[in-house]
């Protein structure tokens, strides 16, 4: 199944500390990038949270963020660390006379670590509960990707039916374009035919006819098409597999165009490099 690498997710849990948010933002990226916002209560889980993260998803840049709202059930009022205090006390008073005008912001004062002293809480089922979280978060946004990946599948599946449509039409002027060619060498010919050898003539004319052949250049994009739906019924990540096999299409795209003799044939390799273009930047958000 096709999966996007664009998506969001979130998700809360009310526990015995407050309200507990997990949000995740992931966007394409060549490799699988993290980048955790954990409260300090729960850095100690990255590392398993990194490996979460991994066994669900396999490409992007990934943006997560925790946050622990409390709800002030667990504390009966602010308690302060004393001897903090007064060693930040006794140091203002040792600047007083350096800075005459030095004032302390309460508020500022409680924001210095270590002022405040936090209540020992469980860790452990905080731990939990932050996992748990994180789970459904990941959950979702799985859900996500799938259902954005769905809507990229069938974009894809449009333009691979617009390539093969060009083939076909391609291959129906192939006959006409080898005649009205043939036609044209001969006549350019026709003044050297008297004493040349007329098998060398021959040769030649079978040479330059084999240099504007594309037949080869509409089996192998036949064969791209067909590799291109089978990726697209893969269950596994399949974004790098559709990334280099969108070169591929170029390739016989660009080789058609520079092989052309006729306006037709020109026109379809213009074509087909829109919607491999097309492809190609869908294909980018592709897990």
């Amino acid at each position: 199944m096709i999966r996007s690498m664009t998506a969001y997710a979130c998700a809360e849990s009310t526990t015995p500390l407050g309200l507990l948010s997990c949000e995740l933002r992931s966007v394409n990226h060549r490799y699988l990038e993290l980048s955790p916002r954990l409260p300090e209560e729960l850095r100690a889980l990255e590392s398993q949270m990194r490996e979460r993260v991994a066994n669900k998803l396999t490409r992007g840049k990934v943006d997560l963020g925790m946050r622990l709202r409390s709800n002030g059930a667990a504390t009966t009022g602010l308690q302060l660390n004393d001897v903090l205090l007064g060693q930040l006390a006794q140091a203002a008073a040792q600047l007083a006379p350096r800075f005459p005008g030095l004032t302390t912001d309460f508020v500022g004062l409680l924001g210095v670590d270590g002022v405040l002293v936090k209540p020992d809480v469980d860790q452990s089922e905080l731990h939990a509960d932050a996992l748990a979280l994180l789970d459904q978060a990941l959950d979702d946004m799985v859900a996500t990707r799938l259902r954005e990946g769905e809507r990229l599948a069938g974009f894809i599946a449009e333009r691979l039916d617009g390539i093969a449509a060009i083939v076909v039409r391609v291959r129906g002027w192939l006959p006409e374009i080898r005649a009205a060619l043939r036609q044209k060498l001969e006549t350019k010919l026709a003044d050297f035919r008297q004493g040349t050898d007329a098998t060398r003539l021959e040769q030649e004319l079978v040479l330059q006819l084999s240099r504007i052949d594309v037949d080869e250049e509409l089996d192998r994009l036949s064969a791209h098409l067909a590799e291109a739906r089978r990726i697209l019924k893969l269950s596994d990540a399949n974004g790098r597999r559709l990334d280099f096999l969108m070169q591929e299409f170029n390739r016989e795209a660009n080789t058609l165009g520079s092989k052309s003799v006729d306006q037709r044939t020109t026109q379809a390799a213009v074509e087909l490099k829109v919607l491999i273009e097309q492809m190609r930047e869908q294909v980018q958000n592709i897990e």
